[in-house]
């Protein structure tokens, strides 16, 4: 009985017409941002129909996200804390991160409890809030690694010691989980660190340093929810890098960090992708609050440098093992493309901060292709197994794993994919802007106080065809902007049957601005037709190899679907007159899928079988085969087991 009536009040407090302000926040706040252009619709306020990401969604919270708090108790995260509050008697496992794991943890099942009750994540969240703030200090200090007898070496590992990473993450995770619930224990106790420090570190005091870069864009959020101004001038403190001289960082410091120097000095993007993408998000969240033009103006820089050199074509980031690091301009190697699932999550951030801040849709164009490809492809599709790197091509390795002692990308995969309804929409001043397609009800208002309900039904990615329903709660001027995909060379757009005014651009929101009544009916159809890409030759590994893209999606090749059995890497894809795509609709097929089969051609004996070197002209010079190669979403491959795969296939001229 009791259960029933904590339920039935947390459903009263969903109907409410007015909920509470903490209730009404976005994935990022910006409602009182003086420089946000976009504003996020809450996680609540949209309803998710049944399609392409439902699938992974429901797998998610019934699946992934309790698994992965078995594994976190079984790998001794929660243990940690427990050991600190004396209530279990055990050593420290793990790395010296592992108490950012547990926090992320909490914060995918925060997002969860955003678009409904769940009694047993409530309860799970309750008991471990417990739990962490049972091993805080009275100071406020709480960090399971540098406790007991590390107590004495707090601060001087600054460059690797990740306590200001690990706050970050409770931040994060306290601040959702309040936006859920309205509970502000755990919220409290992050406060609490988080005056610890700003009472104890900055100019005039001990300095600090955001070793790996997380807290910056943590702090900001925390300003947003609490309106306290400190915590958004120590992010500033943190992204102004005035400390290299009292911690004596070298450039190699400063460059594998993403941090101390000034971030308005940077020019290129260089390091660590992930810690990269983090303080790229910092900065651009404090933009969002200062408006400080060399911010503007090096976010536009940095974010050229990605898309125009060190992006892969699935949307990751980061080219290198060794320091998980990006490389030079145009060094995107793809069998040793490190591409970590939390450096595209990040790239998604980042491009989500940058819209709110712009409302350019090419921002949301980079986030669909992170989403749909290099962050889709680090999850199994029975949310189990999880890619640390993604790469472009493999020869039979095994990518994905239950657990990882660097155990970041599952819950960080795990919390994007419990956010997703919150990316869907947002609001202008002109009006509502519709990001992404889903089958998906919204249910939110005008910036000024209109309630307005719109209505998604499509079949996207698989389908170009999408309807919306504009039901203003009265006949109401204003726009409504719709992006059209950059990927869709010709779009058609139409108001209640009629061809809507404005010609549909690639990569840019089309605005359509009327007088709307409810029921008024938009429909858009995009080209979501199959295409080859190639890449610029400077990418030289991919010379002579072209990429399929259909819509948002990226397609490679994976050796089980070739019949006739050669090598992977003995094809290649004809081009010329007859070599198109035809598509096979598989909805019993990896979750629900579209193939693509082209002709294709194969070595007639092995490649392997030729000579390391040969004379110009003596090598590759055997007869071929042709075979009909099988596309599959690349974010798909790897769940038949271990397989050689390649994004980036080889063509030739038809025989």
């Amino acid at each position: 009985m009791a259960r029933a009536l904590v339920i039935l009040g947390f459903a009263c407090v969903l109907a409410a017409a007015e909920a509470p302000d903490w209730h009404n926040a976005g994935i990022v706040d910006t409602r009182h941002s003086p420089y946000a252009k976009l504003h996020p619709v809450p996680v609540r306020a949209v309803h998710m129909r049944e399609g392409f990401w439902t699938s992974r969604m429901r797998v998610n919270v019934e699946r992934s996200i309790p698994t992965m708090l078995d594994l976190l108790e079984q790998h001794g995260v929660v243990d940690n804390f427990r050991r600190l509050a004396g209530t279990k008697n055990v050593p420290r496992r793990g790395p010296l991160f592992t108490d950012s794991d547990l926090y992320k943890w909490i914060e995918a099942a925060a997002f969860v409890l955003q678009s409904e009750d769940r009694p047993r994540l409530r309860a799970a969240i309750g008991r471990l809030t417990d739990e962490i703030l049972a091993a805080q200090e009275p100071s406020g200090y709480l960090n399971t690694y540098w406790s007991g007898e590390r107590a004495s070496q707090r601060f001087t590992e600054q460059t690797r010691g990740h306590e200001l990473y690990c706050l970050g993450h409770l931040l994060q995770g306290a601040i959702a989980y309040y936006r859920a619930t309205g509970d502000r224990k755990l919220l409290d106790g992050g406060m609490r660190f988080a005056d610890y420090l700003a009472a104890n570190f900055g100019p005039q005091k001990r300095p600090a340093l955001t070793g790996h870069p997380e807290l910056e864009m943590a702090l900001v959020e925390l300003y947003r929810t609490t309106g306290q101004r400190r915590y958004l001038d120590f992010a500033g403190y943190l992204l102004s890098g005035v400390e290299r001289q009292r911690l004596h960082l070298t450039d190699r410091d400063v460059q594998y960090m993403f941090s101390g120097i000034p971030f308005t000095s940077r020019t290129r993007l260089e390091g660590h992708a992930v810690r990269a993408m983090y303080a790229s998000c910092g900065a651009t969240d404090y933009y969002l609050e200062t408006g400080d033009p060399a911010y503007r103006h090096t976010l536009e820089t940095l974010w050229q440098d990605l898309v125009r050199h060190k992006m892969y074509i699935t949307g990751g980031v980061g080219s290198r093992a060794a320091g998980e690091a990006i490389g030079e301009d145009y060094e995107l190697p793809n069998a040793q493309a490190y591409g970590e699932s939390c450096a595209a999550i990040g790239n998604m951030m980042w491009n989500w901060r940058l819209l709110l801040a712009s409302g350019e849709a090419r921002f949301a164009d980079v986030m669909e292709r992170a989403l749909y490809n290099g962050i889709n492809s680090g999850m199994s599709l029975d949310g189990t197994l999880y890619c640390y790197r993604n790469p472009l091509e493999s020869n039979r390795e095994q990518i994905r794993n239950p657990w990882y002692d660097t155990t970041c990308c599952p819950p960080n995969l795990e919390r994007t994919l419990a956010q997703l309804p919150g990316y869907l929409y947002s609001t202008g001043a002109r009006g509502v802007y519709v990001n992404f397609y889903h089958g998906s009800e919204l249910d939110w208002r005008l910036e000024n106080g209109t309630p307005v309900k719109l209505s998604q039904q499509t079949e996207y990615p698989w389908k170009g065809s999408v309807r919306l329903s504009v039901s203003p709660a009265k006949a109401e001027e204003f726009s409504l902007f719709v992006r059209i995909p950059r990927w869709s060379a010709a779009t058609r757009v139409s108001v209640n049957g009629s061809a809507a005014g404005g010609q549909p651009v690639p990569g840019e929101y089309l605005e359509l601005r009327r007088v709307w009544r409810p029921g008024d009916i938009v429909t858009l159809a995009f080209d979501v037709r199959p295409r080859l890409i190639q890449s610029n030759p400077l990418v030289r590994e991919n010379t002579g190899r072209v990429a399929v893209q259909r819509g948002p999606l990226i397609y490679c090749l994976e050796q089980a679907d070739l019949a006739s059995a050669p090598p992977l890497f003995d094809v290649a894809l004809t081009t010329g007159p007859g070599a198109g795509f035809r598509e096979e609709d598989r909805p019993d097929f990896l979750g629900g899928v579209v193939l693509l089969r082209h002709p294709g051609m194969a070595s007639a004996k092995p490649l392997s079988d030729d000579p390391l070197y040969d004379l110009l002209g003596n090598l590759g010079d055997n007869p071929w085969k042709p075979l009909e190669l099988t596309f599959i979403p690349y974010y798909a491959w790897a769940n038949r087991g271990p397989d050689r795969m390649e994004v980036w296939v080889p063509y030739a001229p038809k025989p």
